[in-house]
């Protein structure tokens, strides 16, 4: 069995620095560097990525909604990215958002997470929505195979905060919001696990930190550092109340990089300008 999936991210962005970058062969992506936007402009677009930084990131986030837009070759397509990453000795986080409920969220745990599995990740992106121990295949899977999952919990988009906001009802003199209540969550299953597989996701552009980390120990993925808005020196700012979830943020950039390629400098360059970014 591997090492726990938080004790392989803690060694390599401890060699690598925390960035994490997206793999949002995005049709726009795609067509900036000069390639159509068919399979082999989504696979030269995609590997070319990862392997011009194959030497330098910690973690890369594919986005699988790019990849499934065209059908099961882009899911072959996709598979090999995955396999790059790993043989880039980096970090894998498929961002796929899944979640369900009972054999269904399995079949999606068996899917992503299980060894053996074509389009097998170190780590996924979960919605946690339907309440969080429906997530239970997907955190027992990952914990059995040495894998993580990232749950949304604080997200940027302006529909979320109705939701992730909202009064969790249940039965507490002074109920937390959803969103608190699913970080409450993810640590108690960190603790049961004894390890930190569980992490978060909080959007990178928000104005505050506006849920509750107390007694949360895992890693957290920001996303929209770039094109989102997002920027190193405002996410610093937005966790300045929080120095202990600090140290454990990803900050994660996608179209800021890729728009720097294709040649492979140009990417070193935009990713090292982010790495050098101070106190990260």
């Amino acid at each position: 069995m591997r090492d726990p999936f938080a004790n392989r991210l803690d060694a390599v962005t401890a060699a690598r620095g925390r960035l994490c970058v997206g793999v949002d062969p995005h049709p726009a992506s795609v067509a900036a560097w000069g390639l159509p936007d068919d399979i082999g402009g989504l696979e030269k677009f995609s590997r070319g990525l990862v392997a011009a930084l194959a030497d330098d990131v910690a973690c890369f986030k594919p986005q699988s909604a790019f990849f499934e837009a065209f059908g099961p070759a882009g899911l072959t397509v996709l598979a090999a990215v995955l396999a790059d990453i790993a043989e880039a000795g980096a970090i894998s986080i498929l961002d796929v958002k899944r979640g369900d409920i009972g054999s269904t969220m399995d079949a999606y745990a068996r899917a992503y997470l299980g060894d053996g599995a074509a389009l097998a990740a170190d780590a996924i992106t979960l919605s946690p929505f339907q309440g969080f121990n429906s997530l239970s295949p997907a955190v027992d899977l990952a914990r059995s195979t040495g894998r993580g999952v990232f749950v949304l919990v604080r997200t940027s988009n302006p529909e979320g905060e109705a939701v992730q906001l909202a009064t969790a009802h249940i039965g507490q003199a002074q109920p937390p919001s959803v969103g608190s209540l699913i970080a409450s969550q993810a640590g108690e299953a960190n603790q049961v696990a004894g390890t930190s597989l569980v992490g978060l996701v909080i959007g990178a552009t928000l104005d505050v930190i506006d849920i509750s980390l107390q007694g949360f120990d895992g890693w957290i993925l920001a996303p929209g550092i770039g094109a989102q808005g997002g920027t190193m020196n405002h996410l610093k700012e937005l966790f300045d109340g929080h120095p202990t979830a600090w140290r454990r943020v990803l900050p994660t950039a996608a179209r800021s990089v890729a728009e720097a390629g294709p040649e492979a400098e140009s990417l070193k360059k935009a990713v090292h300008s982010l790495l050098q970014w101070p106190v990260f």
